[in-house]
């Protein structure tokens, strides 16, 4: 009973937090429950374990026990709320329409995705692209970012007298790497902007920049520490990623050429 009361509430919780997810029209059929006398359609029900299942609960006699009690707990606040006229409220209202076009949106993008399914030609395309992006290397480097050209000359300067590249860059602006020397990792040139990357790029194993890089963040020292080749993940393991990216792209082309066709005004 505490398990079943448990995923109730979490049910219960969800649901009331994402209303435009489960907000739905009682559709018509055998009576699920009842509950001062109003009916709980079965497909009331059948839509909400599907969604429950959808997200990965599995379909079992506890989840179907749950979704009853909460589907009643929600009648009957939903009772409790008319009882006091809330559901006249014009900000309530309004927000019942906001969850009804809510679904409508997303049941049409839920089958344009379906009737618009992305190739693995497309797929591959797309992985080549970001190959060659990626570029044939890699490399491991370190920097320091200030706000003054000045202050790059000036840490140049200690470099060049000496100083270690890791304990300067404790003056660095950069969050992520000043307390760890500087450091950021192994990464593609394509992760950096063009700038640094081509600096990056330019110097020899172990040496740094001689003269301040300047980016739209400021001004770095750009240290070299190694470069080997770069070994792009496998096809299969990244294809539901790209296939994401893909539809999210397809998705955001759709919504565009439906607004400027559209008359708005």
């Amino acid at each position: 009973m505490h398990k079943l009361s448990t995923l109730a509430a979490a049910l219960l919780v969800g649901s009331l937090l994402s209303a435009p997810a489960f907000a739905a029209d009682k559709a018509k059929g055998s009576v699920f429950a009842t509950v001062n006398g109003t009916a709980i359609s079965q497909g009331t029900a059948d839509a909400f374990i599907n969604e429950q299942k959808a997200q990965g609960a599995p379909d079992s006699p506890e989840l179907r026990n749950a979704v009853r009690e909460e589907l009643i707990r929600r009648e009957l606040l939903a009772q409790e709320a008319k009882k006091k006229g809330l559901d006249k409220q014009p900000a309530v209202v309004t927000q019942a329409d906001l969850a009804r076009q809510a679904i409508y949106v997303r049941a049409f993008i839920q089958e344009y995705v379906k009737s618009h399914p992305i190739s693995d030609e497309v797929l591959k395309a797309d992985y080549d692209k970001v190959k060659a992006q990626l570029g044939g290397s890699e490399y491991k480097a370190r920097h320091i970012l200030v706000d003054k050209e000045d202050d790059a000359k000036a840490i140049i300067a200690k470099l060049k007298g000496g100083a270690k590249f890791e304990e300067l860059a404790k003056q660095s602006k950069d969050p992520g790497s000043k307390d760890n020397g500087g450091d950021l990792g192994w990464a593609s040139p394509a992760n950096y902007v063009k700038p640094f990357a081509d600096a990056l790029t330019k110097l020899q194993k172990g040496k740094y920049s001689e003269t301040p890089v300047k980016t739209e963040f400021g001004y770095h020292v750009i240290l070299q520490e190694d470069v080997r080749p770069l070994t792009p993940p496998p096809f299969d393991s990244i294809k539901p990623q790209l296939a994401q990216r893909a539809q999210q792209q397809q998705i955001e082309k759709m919504v565009n050429d439906l607004r400027s066709k559209a008359k708005v005004e």
